[in-house]
């Protein structure tokens, strides 16, 4: 039976390596994995996923106008999904993931969405939220903070290292503008931040 997953973290917890993992091993049993990514996180180049231990695949891309059940099921038609990989599911919009809810019980194929619950102003992302309401299974993937606790905080950092406390709510960046964080550690930066 097929069910929308969603797998979220802070940064740096592997998720992106986790996806990898299962396009590989949905390949190694002869299966065919759709992977879908979001057309703004160009880190490592459009429609690429890429994980910071050095694993990568290309990927389609998806944007805020895309109709991403139009876009599977045309696929599907052509060749026989067994799998859709979703990266960078924070970046999803509402009606994306009522779509991706369609691809689960139209289609059957299940989906396995991966990204962030929050910004760094810890306020949910548009995918997190309705894939957090509407998913049938979520799974927290665990990464540390600098102190050993269990980081479920992502901070922004300005060019000098200091936490910044407002901006907007995307900025494509990677561990240099970003760290993963506990939540004692997140709210001393901000505080710092705002002295």
């Amino acid at each position: 039976m097929a069910q929308l997953y969603f797998y979220y973290s802070a940064m740096n917890a592997g998720k992106s390596t986790t996806l990898l993992q299962s396009a590989f091993n949905y390949r190694e049993r002869g299966m065919t994995p759709f992977i879908l990514t979001a057309a703004i996180d160009n880190r490592s180049g459009v429609g690429k996923v890429a994980s910071r231990i050095g694993l990568e695949a290309n990927a389609h891309v998806f944007e805020a106008t895309t109709n991403v059940f139009e876009l599977i099921k045309a696929e599907y038609e052509r060749n026989k999904l067994h799998c859709i990989l979703v990266d960078e599911s924070q970046f999803l919009t509402k009606a994306q993931v009522l779509q991706l809810t369609d691809i689960v019980d139209e289609l059957h194929v299940p989906v396995l969405c991966y990204g962030l619950r929050t910004d760094f102003r810890g306020e949910l992302f548009a995918g997190a939220q309705y894939l957090l309401a509407w998913a049938d299974k979520l799974i927290e993937l665990k990464t540390i903070c600098h102190c050993g606790r269990k980081a479920n905080h992502v901070l922004r950092l300005d060019e000098n290292g200091r936490a910044i406390a407002d901006g907007n709510q995307v900025e494509i960046g990677g561990n240099d503008k970003y760290v993963s964080v506990c939540r004692a550690h997140y709210k001393e930066e901000l505080k710092k931040a705002h002295e």
